[in-house]
This record gives C-alpha cells, sequence and structure tokens, in this order.
C-alpha cells in the first residue's frame, strides 16, 4: 500500500511540518485540528461551542476531502485546556454523529497551538 497526503483549502494549511491527513488503503488519519477559520485564516475563539463548532467543521471538509464523513470515523482524541468545559464541548461533538460514534478519549492538557481551547484529532475508515 502506498500513503497519500490528502489536503483540502476547505480546512486551514498545516503550521508546521505535517499534513492535514493521510490516507493508508482505507484508514484515514487526520491531524489534530482547531479553531483557524480556513477562509480568513483567523481563531474561531467566542466562546468554546463556536470553537469546537469550527474544528467540527475543519474535520468534516477533510473527511469530506477523502470521500468519507463522521460515520466512517472510528476514533479520535480530543484534547482540552480546560475539562470543566467537557459537557459543552461533549454537546457539540456530539451532534456531528448518530448512535455510531467514534471511540474516543479526552484529555486535559497544560497548552495548545495558538492559545486554542481545543483540538481534535481523528482515524477514520472505508
Amino acid at each position: 500500500m502506498e500513503k497519500k497526503i490528502v489536503r483540502t483549502d476547505n480546512a486551514p494549511a498545516p503550521i508546521g511540518p505535517y499534513n492535514q491527513a493521510v490516507q493508508y488503503g482505507d484508514m484515514l488519519f487526520i491531524s489534530g485540528q482547531i479553531a483557524l477559520d480556513p477562509q480568513t485564516g483567523q481563531l474561531v475563539q467566542d466562546d468554546i461551542q463556536s470553537e469546537t463548532q469550527q474544528v467540527m467543521n475543519n474535520l468534516k471538509a477533510i473527511l469530506d476531502k477523502a470521500g468519507m464523513d463522521f460515520s466512517n470515523v472510528i476514533k479520535s482524541t480530543i484534547f482540552l485546556m480546560d475539562m470543566g468545559q467537557f459537557a459543552l464541548v461533549n454537546e457539540v461533538y456530539g451532534s456531528y454523529f448518530g448512535d455510531g460514534a467514534p471511540a474516543r478519549e479526552t484529555v486535559q492538557v497544560s497548552g495548545l497551538p495558538k492559545g486554542v481551547k481545543v483540538e481534535i484529532s481523528m482515524i477514520a475508515g472505508k
């Protein structure tokens, strides 16, 4: 199998030496996404819900580019600056999945890129 780089202008360009996603066979590995609006390059940080929604929209754009959607997500990881915001993040995150939500872990971290409050990565498969 050969790895394929997945890139879309509908999600933020990488801010370091990595790609938005890498597809390997039927598996898609999506790098952690933050609340950068790909059209303006500005962070969406009005509140944790709007920040999480932008993150999920960025993830959706990458899934779309790979010919997948949230039903293909097998596992996700949520990185939070404040576990006290877990319920608010979980509410937005959960709205993108039906009963087939993926496996997941959520961890509190001491810092995230550009001072954001949430970052989410995903693994999907066909």
